[in-house]
């Protein structure tokens, strides 16, 4: 089948489809077939692990640059240079987790694959921070400043997978948190417990902040593909608004702590010793919710991330010197 042909498929023929796999999910027998783009690190790694593990036959996409996840089918390549390994290629579902640009989007529709729906991991970094908040979905897009053109590029991505692609969804998540994180954001205040530190904190600490959790990301994966709603695009997230300072007490919780704050006032540049940008914004999560009412608890998910963290201390890529700059500026 050609690739319009493909994406024409019945709307019945489609939901009998996802019935059918979601059956053979109790029967212990492969549900879909799957394409996960990068496969390798925290949101992509975890996604593939998770539909591998629900009977799905799941390939990855990368450079094959850091180890694979056992069971998962390999495409060696650059996204952005394809060859014919895609093509002739159907797979039921694309999770696009690694596109950050239009020409990402462009590179994969024009491979000569083929697909039932496709799934497209943005960002909430599309909102500009002058939009009134909850930002929703209705809102304009446009460049944020704090983003920048990372924010400008995943629109960009957006736009031209929707107008390609009439089975896409748009997801638009604000801070990412769980196991398989690889960026020193929970790592850090859990290092500070560890140690027993002081936390040095914006402040009074009152910024706030939301965050999403993997694995509500692929349960919410999960109902797209099952209910198949009209709405193509959704914030994601957690209905619950924290702040840094609380958000901190739960990180020192799950290692069995309790911090001692000090506020650092706003003349030094929180980037230096704080693992977010002075920037904060809420998602209007209303449309997720009535697919999914509820998301996993912070305060569990932060503990499970820090059980995991426990063991892959060395999973966490590019630590930043904050307790350094703490050290040699602040104390």
């Amino acid at each position: 089948r050609d690739a319009q042909e493909s994406r024409g498929l019945g709307d019945v023929y489609k939901r009998q489809k996802v019935c059918y796999a979601f059956y053979n999910i109790q029967k212990g027998v492969v549900t879909m077939k799957i394409l996960v783009s990068g496969g390798t690190t925290f949101v992509s790694k975890f996604t593939a692990e998770y539909f591998l593990k629900r009977n799905n036959e799941v390939y990855v996409i990368n450079r094959n640059s850091r180890a694979q996840l056992d069971g998962v089918h390999l495409i060696n390549c650059d996204r952005m240079n394809l060859k014919n390994l895609l093509k002739d290629k159907h797979f039921d579902l694309i999770i696009d987790v690694t596109a950050y640009n239009k020409a990402h989007i462009e590179s994969l529709l024009n491979s000569g694959v083929t697909f039932d729906d496709y799934i497209f991991i943005s960002s909430s970094a599309v909102y500009p921070e002058t939009n009134s908040q909850p930002f929703t979905e209705e809102q304009t897009c446009g460049k944020n400043s704090v983003w920048g053109d990372y924010g400008v590029n995943k629109l960009m991505a957006e736009n031209y997978l929707l107008e390609h692609c009439t089975n896409a969804y748009i997801l638009r998540p604000p801070y990412f948190y769980g196991i398989y994180e690889n960026l020193y954001r929970e790592a850090f205040p859990f290092d500070c417990a560890e140690k027993g530190r002081k936390f040095y904190i914006p402040q009074n600490g009152d910024m706030k902040l939301q965050f999403y959790n993997v694995s509500d990301l692929c349960k919410f994966i999960e109902l797209i593909i099952k209910k198949k709603p009209d709405n193509h695009i959704y914030n994601v997230g957690n209905s619950d608004i924290i702040t840094v300072k609380e958000w901190v007490k739960l990180c020192y919780k799950a290692v069995g702590k309790i911090p001692e704050f000090v506020e650092v006032d706003k003349s030094v540049q929180q980037r230096d010793y704080f693992c977010f940008y002075d920037y904060e914004y809420i998602l209007d999560v209303k449309k997720q919710n009535e697919l999914m009412p509820t998301t996993i608890p912070l305060e569990v998910g932060l503990k499970e991330e820090y059980e995991w963290y426990k063991n892959n201390y060395n999973s966490v890529y590019n630590r930043k010197p904050y307790i350094e700059f703490i050290d040699k500026n602040l104390k």
